[in-house]
């Protein structure tokens, strides 16, 4: 066994990443357990007294969180966050997660919103599945059956007591303690609370990303899945110095576990992007970031040309954040990120005759920014570029930009042409966030992004098929052709408000499994199950569950197993 000393710390604006913390001393030990079907997590409380978990300050239930103190609704997101993924990840040896509520960094516009990490790695344990390989803690005692450090927390938590409401931390936003999504402006704590139980669980190299050395000369599990498409080479196949050089290649740097790239192409959508027609010396295909408001982009796409957008006021001429002056109407307004929010860009725009608008990142980054945000007066398109092609389309617009926001349907947000999903691996290296995450780039937002957003709430994604990958599950996720022994042809109508019908055919008597389940793999609704004649079969799914109660709108798989292998399709309930 061999501790951690590392630490990777969750920032914001309002999202980041962290893992891998010791923490020398315990306050106050006071436990609560949370018994789960599969595995059984302990949040093992350590804040002293009146403080964090123990903080009694009266609070009114909110969101499906029943407890009447700050202290006890923290302590509630908590188990209500090992409760998800205890019902996951199997196990049976307890896994211990020590935390606390602690003063740390907070501007007021970024925070670091907490840290989490193993304790310990471990290797050659028995029934490593990879001999010289390390693992973290809790995995390690999954896979070896038994505790290997009896007594010993697994997993060290520390969230910001900080985020309290005071204008003068992330101007005067608080923690949202509710189990339903609905936070406002405020920021839930149960994503954070569940990306960084990840991180602890497994989600995190153990590989030093300054350097790229092993830990004590000995790879970690995630080396074997970490793939450089430039070198073509995975992590444990390569020196130092190529390690180092891989974890800043943005978008050359990609997971490629089989369970991971079966589930991409379910889970990722088509990718956005601008294609630049004209002039020819700056043509050709963008990434693009998105916004949660305005006209969504399609396929066929938004194509206009591109003008710099001029307010001649405030901080800066051209971010929009006072009424446009310049001539915009029918085009596509190019406008600066900074000084005000997305939607009041997008609105002064549209007001001025902008068909559509593109964001100009402020800062280097590898991906275009997300835009978060709502405002339903705002209706046309809006996309973003990184400040790089922004300033390359800057510099050619005395030569007339033509350019079209779409989606790429053959592509997806978040992967390249094989389905292997980008590692955020940006330029310079970010300590703490770099290689540790998916990259910022994947739609819809995923739980292990390096920033938090809205969009989430109590759903895990591809975190679960990301530790299929690494031994937390068995291989569940084998796509094939079925021949002529099987056909799966999926649901319709699909998305589906009422119902939706799921079809297939077999060619002979074969045993069939029909199930529907939700996107933290937690089991819905079995349709069918036993032996079945040859024929075709159209099985209705009518949006209930197996106790017939009606299921809330989002994104479910079915879930087909026949002829020795299994298919997967996503299906999305609608209002």
């Amino acid at each position: 066994m061999r501790a951690i000393p590392t630490t990777k710390r969750e920032q914001t604006r309002p999202r980041a990443g962290l893992a891998l913390l010791v923490l020398a001393s315990i306050l106050v030990l006071m436990a609560s357990v949370f018994p789960v079907a599969a595995a059984t997590i302990t949040i093992v409380n350590t804040d002293g007294l009146n403080e964090g978990f123990n903080d009694p300050t009266p609070a009114a239930p909110v969101g499906g969180n029943p407890g009447t103190t700050i202290g006890q609704q923290r302590l509630n997101v908590f188990t209500h966050a090992a409760g998800i993924w205890g019902g996951i990840l199997p196990s049976s040896v307890t896994i211990r997660i020590q935390a606390a509520f602690n003063a740390q960094t907070c501007t007021a516009t970024s925070a670091v919103l907490g840290s989490a990490g193993t304790i310990h790695v471990a290797r050659d344990f028995p029934n490593a599945p990879f001999t010289g390989t390390w693992y973290h803690m809790a995995l390690a005692n999954k896979l070896a059956g038994v505790d290997l450090e009896p007594g010993v927390n697994d997993i060290n938590a520390t969230f910001n007591s900080n985020i309290n409401g005071s204008p003068s931390c992330l101007g005067g936003r608080t923690w949202y303690y509710g189990f339903d999504g609905n936070e406002g402006t405020n920021i839930e704590l149960l994503p954070v609370v569940l990306h960084e139980m990840g991180h602890g669980l497994g989600f995190s190299s153990i590989t030093d990303e300054v350097t790229g050395a092993f830990l004590n000369g000995f790879r970690d599990i995630w080396s074997i899945f970490m793939f450089d498409t430039d070198v073509g080479l995975h992590w444990d196949q390569m020196t130092n110095q190529q390690r180092a050089a891989s974890a800043v290649n943005s978008l050359g740097l990609v997971w490629d576990g089989p369970a991971v790239k079966t589930m991409a192409p379910i889970l990722l959508g088509p990718r956005p992007q601008i294609v630049v027609n004209a002039p020819v010396s700056i043509a050709g295909t963008y990434f693009a970031g998105v916004a949660s408001f305005g006209s969504p982009l399609t396929q066929g796409g938004l194509t206009g040309d591109v003008v710099l957008v001029a307010d001649n006021t405030g901080v800066s001429s051209t971010d929009a954040c006072e009424p446009v002056q310049n001539v915009v109407a029918g085009k596509i307004a190019l406008i600066d990120r900074g000084n005000c929010t997305f939607t009041v860009k997008a609105l002064n725009a549209q007001n001025a005759g902008a068909i559509g608008v593109i964001v100009a990142d402020n800062v280097v980054a590898s991906a275009p920014p997300s835009m978060g945000g709502s405002d339903p007066s705002v209706t046309i398109k809006v996309a973003s570029l990184t400040q790089a092609d922004g300033n390359t389309i800057k510099g050619q617009l005395g030569n007339g930009v033509n350019a079209t926001l779409s989606l790429d349907p053959n592509l997806l947000a978040g992967a390249n042409a094989q389905y292997q999903v980008f590692l955020y691996a940006p330029n310079p290296l970010e300590s703490g966030s770099s290689v540790s995450h998916y990259d910022r780039s994947a739609l819809p937002d995923l739980l292990m992004e390096p920033a938090l957003s809205t969009a989430l709430s109590s759903g895990v994604d591809l975190t679960r098929y990301h530790f299929e990958d690494i031994g937390w599950l068995p291989r569940t996720t084998d796509v094939a052709d079925y021949g002529t022994r099987a056909r799966f042809w999926g649901g319709a109508p699909n998305p589906f408000a009422l119902a939706t019908t799921v079809r297939f055919d077999l060619s002979r008597t074969e045993r069939v499994d029909l199930v529907i389940y939700d996107v933290a793999g937690r089991l819905v609704r079995r349709l069918a199950s036993g032996p079945m004649d040859p024929g075709s079969y159209t099985v209705l799914w009518d949006g209930t569950d197996d106790r017939g109660q009606t299921v809330a709108p989002g994104v479910y798989f079915s879930v087909f197993d026949g002829a020795g292998k299994r298919e997967t399709q996503r299906l999305v309930r609608i209002r």
